[in-house]
Formats: structure tokens, sequence, C-alpha cells
């Protein structure tokens, strides 16, 4: 089960306060091809991991860039899939690369909802002087995207915030170490919610954005399909706006 776990506050009172708190779970077969979160090339301004399956090369699941485009994808949970669907994957690449808002952005998707399987998408619009916007759109919700107020949401392998006992249960683990957030250094903030979302899928996530545009991304990688054997790969920059 893929879970997704964040809270968003677009102008936090306090600097010590975070404008976004964001912990992931990628649940994917375990030998599937994809590489470990990087910058894509030399210009180190998008950084996500990157499917390399045959003929999905090039999606990704949870994305952000230095402009302050940042995009998560799960997929939703039907007893069959259309082989031939387009692949979803390339929802938050396209999102990362183009110029389109978030908003804009989602109501395109939303047209061509019908040609892929089962997903939901969250795009978000980081800006460190007009503040956060982040917006929702799931093809099996909704005909249009959802604003989303300030907040603490949880999504998993249906539309957001679905009341499922382990979606709900992970979401006020979540809750309670935000809340205490401030009280912590940034390495321990990360730490505590990476046991939140511990389990034994191959890849946890999780990114912190500072008052100031700060961003910290942390990916714990399982390694050759041991729950034994783990990489943590973590970044550091500023929002470039």
């Amino acid at each position: 089960m893929c879970i997704l776990f964040f809270k968003f506050d677009p102008r936090p009172v306090s600097k010590n306060a975070y404008r976004l708190i964001l912990a992931a779970n990628r649940d994917e077969f375990y030998h599937r091809p994809s590489k470990s979160a990087d910058f894509w090339d030399s210009s180190s301004e998008i950084l996500s991991g990157l499917d390399m399956e045959e003929g999905k090369e090039g999606g990704t699941w949870l994305g952000i860039s230095k402009k302050g485009k940042m995009a998560a994808l799960t997929n939703y949970l039907l007893p069959m899939i259309n082989k031939n669907a387009k692949g979803r994957g390339a929802l938050v690449t396209n999102f990362l690369t183009s110029d389109m808002d978030s908003y804009s952005y989602l109501k395109k998707v939303a047209l061509e909802g019908h040609l892929y399987n089962g997903f939901n998408l969250i795009a978000a619009d980081l800006n460190t002087t007009r503040g956060d916007v982040i917006y929702y759109y799931g093809n099996k919700g909704d005909p249009e995207p959802v604003f989303l107020n300030p907040g603490v949401y949880g999504l998993s392998n249906s539309l957001l915030d679905t009341p499922w006992k382990k979606l709900q249960y992970g979401k006020q683990l979540f809750t309670d170490v935000i809340q205490h957030s401030q009280d912590l250094t940034k390495e321990d903030l990360v730490q505590e919610l990476i046991k939140v979302m511990n389990n034994q899928e191959p890849t946890n996530t999780v990114i912190l954005i500072d008052a100031e545009g700060h961003v910290t991304f942390t990916e714990r990688t399982m390694l050759n399909a041991d729950v034994d054997q783990w990489k943590t790969s973590s970044y550091q920059f500023k929002l470039q706006i």
C-alpha cells in the first residue's frame, strides 16, 4: 500500500515552523527497475526518483523542483487494470517540467483522466512571496481539481482522506510527530517521520520546507530487496523564488 501524509501552512507564524511537512512510502514491486532520488541533470533543477521500467522510463511518483513545483502520485486500487493505458508516472514529470500552474495542469489532466488507470495526483506551487497553493485530483473522484486548505491530509490507494483504518492510524501518528516539530532538530524530525512510515515498503521519502523556503529532501531506499539493507540520501536547497 502506498501512503502519503502531508501538512502544509502557506504562511507559518514562526520562523521555526515548516510550511510543508510530507512523508511518503512508495509501494511498488520490489524488483521494478527504478533510479533512487537525485537531480535529473547538471542543472540540478528537478529532484526525484525515476521509473526505469520498459515503456515507462522517466516517470516518477514524487518530485520537486527548485522553482517550487512539487507533485506526488498514488495508484488507485482497482480489481483490474488496463495494460494499454498511459503511464501514470508521466503525470508527475510533466508537471515538474511544465510552466502551467497546479490548477491549470490538473484541469488539463482531468480532461484526459480516462486514458489512465486509477490514480491520485497532488500538485503544488510553492512560492515564498505569494504563498503555497496545493490542488488534488483523482480520476475516480470529483471531475474538477480540488483546492486544499491548510491542514493535515492522508492519501493512499483510494481518494484523498478515505477513512481506511491503516490510513487513519498513520495520519494520527504523523500528526503526533508534527505537533512537536518545532521542538525537534531537523535531523530528529526526519527520523521520527521515517519511523511513522517504517514498514517493509522499498522507499520512504520525507520532504521538509521551512518558512524561508529551505528544502530538505530525504529518501530511504531498500537495497537488493533486502529489508536489512537500506540506503539514505539527503538533499538540501532553497526554492528559487
